[in-house]
């Protein structure tokens, strides 16, 4: 079969790809409109569901007053972290007490100093300008009294060197270190100073009073050094004071810097939180109310007061969207969310809707008021909430990807409405998963029924596990088993309830359908039988082959031979214009025009999908009849026509006449019944059917339809016509198997003994 690959290449591809892009284009937009319908439902599920998690029904909880008597037990029903606005505060004026004060150290008056003594002692040198002017300016800018022994002391080289060499560093060492006013550092002696230089405005951090002195200290300091380290006179001390005074400090409290950084630093403060532990009894009945028990009761209550959280719907609605994500990427990039139809859409909200109902009336039960079994107010309820049984319903109709993507979204909401967490969302995921798995994989309802004893043992090991993880005594009770076991009993009854609903009201085909409608005692088949025989026949032979084929190419087998057992039903409405069911009878074409002989042939497609639709065989079953032809062409009532017209010089017949309508195949179980079918009928004309030469004619047929582009949407590969073509060979040789040729019996010599009859072979 390796042969029909390279065979097969030699198809015009641009013809193909033509008929591919051109089709696909055109029903782009009413496909796309078709699914908006059901994804704009579904999405309006899932908002209404955002919308139900939001809400809650639990009344506020009860706070009393500091001082008063609690006349109930009040416990926390979740973890809460709340800020302590007292102790917050108190932490605040700490803070404020501890932040240290700002100094600014200037070296702007050590230099406005300098400035001046070195103007006063330039100007007190110059020689030129009368005596008494010299003093009356010296004495205006100085605003002292300059006196004549004081400006003669100025103008000696003695004074000027030792105000540039020693007077004039000694201040500087001292400016250098701070200079303040009289007490500056008093008010600040507990927090200590911050000492910020200018213009570099590098900081240092002093906790205690810093080595700094004062401006009357320093004049005391400065007289000290000129009198005992430089043995100076009365007469050149005053003359250096003189000039100096008066000193002035360069180190200043700032008071807008120190409270800009007391806010910084209250700003960057972290509040106080205080915690409640879910399970913890806030107060006790009987007791008197404490101003911290009082503080905890408002947190509660705060956090409960309303019913709608307008941003927990937000951010519900967000998540539950972000798993569209997830169904786009499993879709794969050419398909996507667009590859999902409109009545999966719909199957999808039905589902979700009923589910996020049953999951919020169990969520009402176990906080309401009403005057319930203690088993059903248990919290270990949510474990018996059956969204296993979701997955098994859905499995049943939709394909894996989309199934995957639905039990993630039901886990999570489902999980969302109870008010679980992440060991619930485990517990639902796990449970779908698995179920689904099992499932899909059952033949017959006999299965299903045992499907609920591996699921009951999933779920009782997960909730085993779950109580076991959270490391609580209390979970490990009776109950919660009973609720988990439940779960798998509840899941089998959805199944069973819900699956045949959702198969009418939606015209899903389940696998279980199939089964019934393989059975040759149904209604269309024993007619077939009867009115068609030959039909019917032709009918059984394609169905095998399509069922070998479709196991080695992967596709859906079961759907597959159901439809090729009923992919020509509608010959019933006219049996005897199809050859196979005339056995030696007239034919009938033999007076009909070959139009109208086509036109009875290509309206078997459309009877056979009324007769489907009619029976409630399901759309795929509908499907898969209509195309079966494709458009293919009615090649001998074609050639009959070409010929009646050149005989009668007419214009040539119309070739879309003698076509199928279609359309072509757009899936494997469709492509694999058209091949089966046009292989079987024209088996029928070889003369002698041995292996190589049904090979060969299956090579042909197939290598024919692959060149017409009757192919093209089928999704079949080449290897998958190779393994189908062999699945073929298969059974067309078991059905054209060779048979020994019986001797007869040679008759007796009495007279009175009948003679044999022709035996015949098994």
């Amino acid at each position: 079969m390796s042969g029909i690959l390279s065979r097969l290449k030699k198809t015009n591809p641009s013809s193909a790809g033509s008929t591919k892009q051109s089709g696909s284009s055109c029903k782009l937009k009413p496909y796309c409109l078709r699914t908006a319908f059901g994804l704009w439902v579904f999405v309006a599920v899932i908002l209404a569901a955002s919308i139900l998690s939001s809400v809650h029904f639990e009344s506020p909880v009860r706070v009393f007053m500091a001082g008063e008597i609690a006349s109930q037990d009040v416990t926390a029903d979740l973890n809460l972290r709340y800020e302590d606005h007292d102790a917050t505060l108190k932490k605040r004026e700490q803070m404020i007490e501890s932040q240290p004060a700002v100094f600014d150290l200037d070296s702007a008056p050590f230099a406005l100093l300098s400035k001046r003594v070195s103007d006063a002692l330039t100007q007190a040198a110059r020689t030129d300008e009368d005596t008494e002017k010299l003093r009356a300016s010296l004495s205006e800018d100085l605003d002292a009294d300059v006196s004549r022994d004081m400006l003669a002391a100025w103008r000696s080289p003695e004074f000027q060197d030792l105000m540039s060499s020693q007077v004039l560093p000694w201040l500087k060492d001292a400016y250098a270190k701070g200079v303040t006013a009289q007490s500056a550092f008093e008010a600040f002696r507990k927090q200590g100073i911050l000492l910020r230089e200018l213009p570099s405005g590098m900081e240092t951090l002093y906790p205690d009073k810093p080595d700094m002195t004062d401006v009357d200290k320093l004049g005391e300091a400065l007289d000290a050094f000129l009198r005992h380290d430089l043995k100076k006179t009365l007469r050149l001390r005053r003359a250096v004071f003189a000039l100096v005074n008066p000193l002035a400090p360069n180190v200043a409290f700032n008071p807008q810097v120190t409270d800009t950084r007391k806010k910084e630093i209250v700003g960057a403060m972290e509040p106080v939180y205080s915690k409640v532990y879910k399970g913890e009894i806030v107060v006790r009945q009987g007791e008197r109310v404490t101003p911290e028990e009082q503080t905890k009761l408002q947190a509660l209550y705060t956090h409960h007061t309303g019913m709608l959280r307008p941003l927990g719907i937000l951010g519900t609605f967000i998540l539950s969207c972000l798993f569209f994500v997830l169904l786009h990427l499993s879709q794969g990039k050419k398909s996507g969310i667009g590859a999902v139809s409109n009545r999966e859409w719909l199957t999808l909200a039905v589902t979700c809707a009923f589910f996020i109902l049953l999951a919020k009336f169990v969520e009402l039960a176990r906080v309401s008021d009403a005057h319930l079994p203690s088993f059903l107010k248990s919290t270990g309820l949510a474990f018996g909430l059956p969204v296993a049984g979701a997955a098994g319903v859905l499995a049943m109709f939709l394909p894996q990807a989309l199934c995957s993507f639905a039990v993630l979204l039901i886990s999570y909401l489902v999980t969302n409405e109870v008010g679980g967490n992440l060991y619930l969302f485990s517990y639902y995921l796990l449970g779908g998963f698995v179920y689904a798995s099992i499932i899909r994989d059952c033949e017959t309802r006999q299965d299903v029924l045992r499907s609920v004893l591996p699921l009951a043992g999933l779920c009782v090991l997960s909730w085993f596990g779950i109580a076991l993880a959270r490391e609580n005594p209390g979970d490990l009770n009776l109950a919660g088993g009973v609720h988990a076991a439940m779960n798998a009993v509840f899941s089998l009854l959805l199944v069973m309830g819900l699956s045949p609903i959702l198969e009418m009201v939606f015209g899903y085909t389940s696998r279980f359908k199939l089964m019934e409608l393989m059975s040759l005692e149904q209604p269309l088949l024993r007619e077939l039988m009867v009115a068609a025989p030959g039909t019917y026949h032709h009918s059984i032979i394609v169905s095998n082959m399509v069922e070998a084929a479709a196991r080695s190419v992967g596709a859906n087998a079961l759907l597959a031979k159901v439809a090729a057992l009923y992919h020509d039903i509608g010959k019933l409405k006219n049996p005897l214009y199809f050859i196979e069911n005339l056995f030696g009878k007239e034919n009938k074409h033999d007076k009909l025009s070959p139009s109208m002989s086509a036109l009875i042939l290509i309206a078997h497609v459309k009877k056979g999908v009324e007769l489907a639709r009619e029976h409630k065989l399901g759309d795929e079953i509908a499907d898969l009849i209509g195309q079966h032809h494709g458009m293919t062409q009615i090649a001998y009532f074609y050639r009959k026509a070409q010929e009646q017209a050149e005989a009668k010089n007419e214009d040539p017949p119309r070739e879309e006449e003698f076509r199928y309508p279609g359309p072509k195949p757009q899936s494997k179980e469709a492509g694999i019944i058209m091949l089966a079918d046009t292989i079987e009928a024209s088996s029928r004309t070889l003369v002698d059917p041995t292996p190589s030469r049904t090979k060969g004619h299956i090579l042909s047929i197939v290598r024919k339809l692959y060149n017409e582009g009757e192919l093209d949407g089928s999704e079949l590969t080449l290897k998958d016509l190779t393994q189908a073509s062999e699945a073929f060979h298969r059974v067309l040789t078991g059905l054209f198997h060779q048979r020994i040729e019986y001797p007869l019996p040679k008759p007796k010599a009495d007279a009175k003994t009948q003679p044999a009859t022709p035996e015949k072979a098994a």
